[in-house]
C-alpha cells in the first residue's frame, strides 16, 4: 500500500509529477539507525520527491530489522521507494549521496551504524556493473529488510534474472522483520 508523504514539518509531498521525458521505474532501500530514524527516512523521502528529474511513486511502510554484518548496534528501520526518473544511474546515485551526506551519513566501516543509508536497489531491469555501482543491489535476495518492503509496493515485481519477490522473501524467512504502525 503506498502512502502519503510528509515532511518534518508536516507538509504533505506530492508522490507524482507529470513529465514528457521518458522515465525509468528504480527503487531505493532506505535504512537508518541513529538519531531519529523515522524522520530521516520520511525526510529523505520528501528530499528525492524534490530533486529534479525523480518522481516518487510508491513507498513502503517502516519496517524494524535487526543489524547485520556488524551486530553490535541498534537496530534499523528500514523502507523501499518506488520512482520513475529521467536521471541516468550516476546522476540518480550522486542525488542520493548527497541526501545521505545532508543527515550526516559517516562511512566508518562497512555494516557500521547511519543515520541515513540510500541503496539503488533496481533501475529499470538494467544490470549495472562499475566501481561505484553494482544494480541490481549485490545483496538484494539476502535481506528480508529490503524484500518485504519491496514486495508490500511492487508484489509483481520481477527481478532481471527473472526471480520473483516472494520466492526471494521465502529464502530469507529466518530473518525477522516487523511492519511498524506508522
Amino acid at each position: 500500500m503506498a502512502r502519503t508523504l510528509s515532511d518534518r514539518s508536516g507538509r504533505a509531498v506530492a508522490l507524482h509529477r507529470q513529465s514528457a521525458i521518458a522515465t525509468v521505474r528504480a527503487y531505493i532501500g532506505l535504512g537508518s539507525n541513529q538519531g531519529d530514524s523515522a524522520s530521516h527516512l520520511r525526510d529523505a523521502v520528501a528530499e528525492l520527491a524534490r530533486s529534479p528529474g525523480v518522481a516518487v511513486v510508491a513507498q513502503s511502510g517502516h519496517y524494524r530489522s535487526a543489524p547485520l554484518g556488524y551486530l553490535d548496534q541498534a537496530d534499523f528501520l528500514n523502507a523501499v521507494v518506488a520512482i520513475d526518473t529521467a536521471l541516468s544511474p550516476a546522476p540518480l546515485l550522486a542525488v542520493m549521496q548527497s541526501i545521505e551526506n545532508r543527515h550526516g551519513r559517516a562511512r566508518s566501516f562497512p555494516n557500521a551504524p547511519r543515520t541515513l543509508d540510500l541503496d539503488m536497489l533496481l533501475y529499470g531491469s538494467q544490470t549495472i556493473n562499475e566501481p561505484d555501482l553494482v544494480v541490481p543491489h549485490p545483496r538484494l535476495t539476502e535481506r528480508a529488510f529490503v524484500l518485504a518492503p519491496l514486495h508490500e509496493i511492487a508484489p509483481e515485481l520481477r527481478l532481471p534474472d527473472g526471480q520473483g519477490l516472494q520466492a526471494a522473501l521465502a529464502a530469507v524467512a529466518a530473518q525477522r522483520v516487523v511492519l511498524l504502525d506508522d
